[in-house]
């Protein structure tokens, strides 16, 4: 498996890394959140726009990320607009979401951009073809809050994520027991057999937290705490995430 390199971290080498959402509402909050984790034992900042009060004014974002960007100092960043139907704050057509992805990674200050692969085949491409053209990562994202696909579904929107050129496929399910938790986990680990590439899989609440700790054992790159609120249920504190990380770390 290939590993990719955002900006000074190497994902796919080592313990899972570590990302932390920003979800404040204005560019104040926004930015003094960044100041604060610069200086924390994380791997990766997430900026969750769709939290974002100025969202649809382009340049009132892309002034917000320079701010951010500057902010965070050398901590790598994820540009995230999550949509309403994968769980997101806010909703927005295919062609704006391709213009703010596009100028975003044309700014230059995120390091990576996350881009839900199941909007359509067309908007897709291009959303990832811009982003690769500014030399930007691409995280590919699918999310179920109401249930865990199958295994076979789950391996298939995976290998989807990773044919449409995501530089790393994510995926986030809900369970309703104990075995979807499992069935998440059989699938990361059977999906090893196909990536060429990092994956990031979990599954979600409080019955799922497992998935976020033992990625360095089933095959998940990346994981997601927090430092105050989170962005999706079942997050861990940052502190307890790694300390128990590298528990299991020091084992295999």
């Amino acid at each position: 498996m290939n590993t990719v390199k955002i900006r000074n971290i190497e994902v796919g080498k080592g313990m899972p890394k570590v990302i932390v959402p920003i979800v404040g509402k204005t560019r104040e909050e926004i930015v003094s959140r960044g100041r604060e984790l610069s200086g924390m034992d994380l791997d990766m900042v997430e900026w969750r726009v769709d939290f974002y009060d100025d969202v649809f004014d382009t340049e009132k974002v892309l002034e917000t990320l320079k701010e951010l960007r500057e902010a965070l100092g050398e901590k790598a960043l994820l540009f995230t607009f999550r949509t309403r139907k994968e769980g997101g704050e806010k909703e927005i057509d295919a062609d704006a979401y391709t213009r703010l992805n596009s100028a975003v990674a044309d700014s230059g200050n995120a390091d990576a951009l996350d881009v839900e692969i199941f909007s359509g085949d067309d908007v897709v491409r291009r959303n990832i073809d811009a982003i690769h053209t500014a030399g930007k990562v691409v995280i590919g994202s699918n999310h179920d809050f109401f249930r865990t696909p199958s295994k076979s579904d789950l391996i298939y929107r995976l290998r989807k994520m990773q044919d449409m050129k995501a530089d790393i496929p994510k995926i986030a399910v809900m369970p309703q027991n104990k075995d979807d938790v499992l069935t998440l986990l059989s699938a990361t680990e059977e999906m090893k057999n196909y990536a060429d590439r990092p994956i990031i899989t979990m599954s979600m609440s409080a019955a799922g937290v497992i998935s976020r700790l033992c990625g360095e054992v089933f095959g998940s790159a990346m994981t997601f705490g927090t430092v105050g609120a989170a962005s999706a249920p079942g997050q861990i504190p940052v502190e307890q995430l790694k300390e128990s990380m590298k528990i299991l770390h020091s084992a295999l």
